[in-house]
């Protein structure tokens, strides 16, 4: 087979979106994308084209691409994130090859312009009903690290809400909270594995400023001086999962608490707040990603507010020689 690569165009999303929405059919992981949804992750500040990006078609036919995204800070290893896909109809040892060789090459490349004192590593993820993607990162040396669970929540059968202190001023988003709900962030998932410290350009394209960010579902409680945030749940909803599936589900993209309140089911009474206003504005379900060992032992919070296992990811890890 002849295939042509070279890197991703932005004038690649729609044909990228149909590359997804085939392997969705084999292997249907939940990840419905519109051309739209591409374009605003792959535009992230954190991903070069040229230089991050690469595909394979055969003619018209967008069949695999490969992304490298840089991080923010390397802490202490620069741990640039994977992503691939390949169509089910192309899953052949030659373009595994191919892929698995240009993320170490175009890795090193990517982090000689970023971190080049820190160690490399590489961090991919494979669904366990990606079996084949799973093979290729295993049989290329990465290691499995990690498991991250997907959780769901019908809100229809959701447990009481338990009241929230009343010490803390309790808001909506606005955009004035931009810096705080970033230092929240950064200083919460601190000690989480895998996780470095976030540049306000990846925030705002990544989650507040993103299209599908919805500010009236998410929900801060801040310090009584009205100068940190002490609790936060941002929230999002995919109209292409929506249109996908008949759902309307609420997406829970971050819960953070100060770790000084740690302990006081302050996480779980925003959450379960979040949840209540959420079928109000009438969602029918909520969804969230979780590290399953996480540090602060959110999958049992999680849990004490009616999430349940939906489906697991596999974390891998490859640590690349510089």
């Amino acid at each position: 087979m002849s295939l042509t690569w070279r890197p991703l165009t932005m004038d690649d999303m729609p044909r990228l979106a149909e590359t997804f929405a085939a392997a969705e059919r084999v292997e249907p992981i939940d990840e419905h994308y519109s051309a739209e949804d591409l374009a605003e992750e792959i535009a992230s500040p954190n991903v070069d084209l040229p230089t991050a990006t690469t595909s394979a078609w055969d003619g018209e036919t967008l069949v695999a691409y490969g992304l490298l995204r840089r991080r923010d800070a390397a802490n202490p290893a620069h741990m640039v994130r994977v992503e691939t896909l390949v169509h089910p109809e192309y899953r052949e040892d030659a373009i595994a090859a191919h892929l698995t060789g240009w993320f170490e090459e175009a890795g090193k490349r990517v982090h000689a312009k970023s971190f080049p004192d820190a160690p490399l590593e590489l961090h991919a993820a494979a669904n366990t009903k990606q079996r084949w993607l799973s093979d290729v990162l295993v049989g290329a040396g990465y290691e499995h690290a990690r498991w991250f669970v997907d959780m769901r929540a019908d809100l229809a059968s959701i447990p009481p809400v338990k009241p929230l202190p009343e010490e803390f001023p309790l808001v909506t988003y606005e955009e004035k909270y931009e810096a705080l709900t970033l230092r929240s962030r950064n200083e919460t998932f601190a000690d989480h594995w895998g996780s470095t410290a976030q540049s306000p350009e990846a925030w705002r394209h990544l989650v507040v400023g993103g299209k599908d960010f919805q500010p009236d579902l998410s929900f801060l409680l801040l310090s009584p001086a009205r100068d940190k945030v002490v609790a936060m749940v941002l929230s999002a909803f995919f109209a292409s999962d929506e249109a996908a599936t008949g759902v309307k589900d609420l997406y829970v993209s971050h819960v953070a608490t100060d770790a000084s309140l740690r302990g006081r089911g302050i996480a779980s009474a925003l959450l379960g707040r979040t949840l209540v206003q959420a079928e109000a504005k009438g969602f029918q379900r909520a969804s969230l990603n979780v590290d399953q060992d996480n540090t602060h032992r959110a999958l049992g919070v999680y849990e004490r507010v009616g999430f349940s296992e939906h489906q697991r990811w596999a974390g891998y890890v490859k640590p690349i020689p510089t």
